[in-house]
């Protein structure tokens, strides 16, 4: 029998729920496309409308507000390119996915406290004569966790006339996402965040809202997203979704607590970035200074424990976190910084491993560099 393994990187994907892998199997051997008008298509419809509603309830959305996409990056392009022609400036947090970053000039860019919230100062200094603007601020973080003060960036802008862009891709399934309530123009979900399958995310336009363009193809998702849907993965995506969102994130809040009670009395200089302001429940993100991340990630591995240095968005690299450097954090110690994130399947003994091979690691690469 192999070794015991513990994933403690739900934040890059988490593992597909039961319910959601029998939903997959369902669709893919009910087959039949949701634009044929015989029974199998038929079918194959109600399946798709049925997963959008369901989707929509989880975020207190109107079902045809929701447009099924490839995932979330896609989402937030296709948000962007909704507001095109209606907004002059994009304004985006200095921690949002690249997707966004990379479209955001440098002076339109809000910045990062030490705590891992966004200056809601420098969001009115940004919005200070900004053309109905379209603001983009994520719910919660990949990286630390923290959440962020999405209504209150909302009602200021509102007061500035503009479109509010909100990325839940890392909250949806962790804690309540309401789009009433957060007050968003758009909002950005994803599939295997929440335990769904790859493949699948959604973009919700509130009504209003400038709408997505169609490109050249067929009239799927209602005329906005041209291509036959990918019905398995989104039967996955809404059945992600059936749990106690409330009980689940207890449960998994005591496992990070014991995780980050049981780092820093085994190492006494551990930083856990963020741990002042509210965080999601299931995220941990430390360093331990001198443990560099892109060495202990794979001897992390050897000992039988996945976790991850930040955002998985980067095929595979290690490399410097734009989260960390907003937050003013000094190079030499966001190199060390590693993501333990836990979810649904977690267990106490996940907890233990890691940090038992924490604890290992950190002993060898010391020995070895003496």
């Amino acid at each position: 029998m192999g070794r015991a393994f513990s994933y403690c990187d739900y934040n890059a994907t988490a593992p597909v729920r039961p319910a959601a892998a029998a939903a997959v199997a369902r669709a893919l051997a009910d087959g039949g496309n949701p634009s044929s008008v015989h029974g199998q298509g038929r079918a194959a419809r109600a399946v798709l409308e049925s997963a959008r509603e369901r989707v929509a309830q989880a975020v207190g959305a109107r079902a045809r507000d929701v447009v099924f996409t490839s995932g979330a990056t896609e989402a937030l392009h296709r948000a962007l390119d909704a507001a095109q022609g209606a907004y002059g400036d994009l304004i985006a947090s200095a921690i949002e996915h690249d997707a966004l970053a990379e479209a955001a000039r440098p002076d339109r860019v809000i910045a990062c406290r030490p705590d891992g919230r966004i200056d809601l100062d420098d969001l009115d200094r940004a919005l200070n004569g900004a053309a109905r603007p379209l603001v983009a601020v994520m719910l919660a973080n990949n990286e630390t966790g923290v959440i962020q003060p999405v209504a209150e960036v909302a009602r200021r802008v509102r007061d500035a006339g503009g479109l509010l862009l909100v990325d839940a891709a890392q909250a949806l399934g962790r804690i309540a996402v309401d789009v009433a309530a957060l007050d968003a123009t758009y909002l950005v979900l994803s599939s295997h965040k929440a335990g769904g399958p790859p493949g699948a995310g959604a973009l919700v336009a509130t009504p209003g809202a400038p709408d997505a363009v169609a490109r050249r193809g067929g009239g799927q998702e209602q005329g906005r997203r041209p291509g036959t849907e990918n019905v398995p993965a989104i039967a996955g995506f809404a059945a992600a979704l059936d749990t106690d969102v409330a009980a689940e994130a207890a449960r998994v809040t005591s496992l990070r607590d014991a995780f980050e009670t049981g780092l820093r009395r085994a190492h006494g200089d551990a930083v856990i970035f963020g741990a002042s302001a509210p965080r999601l429940p299931n995220t941990s993100q430390f360093a331990l200074p001198g443990l560099a991340a892109e060495t202990s990630l794979i001897a992390l591995d050897l000992e039988g424990v996945a976790m991850s240095s930040g955002a998985a968005c980067s095929s595979g690299k290690v490399k410097s976190s734009r989260v960390l450097a907003a937050m003013g954090v000094a190079p030499a110690l966001a190199r060390c910084a590693l993501r333990a994130s836990f979810g649904w399947a977690s267990t106490e003994a996940d907890v233990a491993r890691a940090l038992e091979a924490l604890a290992a690691v950190r002993q060898r690469l010391a020995a070895g560099a003496a």
